[in-house]
């Protein structure tokens, strides 16, 4: 599966990409913001995490910048299970931050996921990661209010984060009433 927007191409990690993987997520900038299972930190835990088998309705991408000169990895999005909720996951490299790849990231993938069939999207953002909340918000994500401890593996502790959700039913019949 793959997404093209105006500025960036999203597609599924490829061998090729375990280099420049390696070397974006060596940054603790980076993973720190990340409640997920940690992500690949070596060649071998590139190699698995990019041979991983993923479910057809939960897709993973990373984010390439398209530009004439080539194509930076600009960072990686995808939908996971988080109990019995479908929960977004997004990180974005330090160096292409406050470019609004990631609220262009993030609408994109959420079409995707009604057009998938689902019909509410979670995430999830640490409390000092104020950020991440106004992607969050840009992207259609309304603030629940709610406020859970997550662990961080990058942290090596639990940290409170605020808790998002997106119904994308709503979030249609907004685009057709506005069209």
């Amino acid at each position: 599966m793959f997404i093209r927007t105006e500025r960036l191409f999203l597609r599924p990690g490829w061998p090729e990409d375990m280099d420049e993987l390696i070397d974006v997520l060596g940054d603790d900038e980076v993973t720190r913001n990340l409640a997920i299972v940690p992500l690949p930190a070596d060649l071998e835990d590139t190699r698995s995490y990019l041979s991983q088998r993923r479910e057809k309705l939960l897709p993973h991408f990373l984010i390439y910048l398209r530009t004439a000169s080539g194509s930076p990895l600009v960072g990686g999005i995808g939908l996971g299970r988080d109990g019995r909720d479908v929960e977004l996951g997004y990180w974005i490299a330090r160096s292409q931050r406050g470019r609004g790849f990631a609220g262009e990231a993030m609408r994109a993938v959420l079409d995707q996921a009604r057009l998938l069939g689902h019909r509410r999207i979670v995430a999830s953002q640490f409390a000092d990661n104020a950020d991440s909340a106004r992607v969050l918000e840009s992207a259609g994500f309304a603030d629940t209010g709610a406020i859970h401890c997550r662990y961080s593996p990058a942290r090596r502790r639990e940290a409170p984060a605020r808790i998002f959700v997106a119904n994308l039913d709503a979030s249609a019949q907004r685009a057709f009433a506005q069209a």
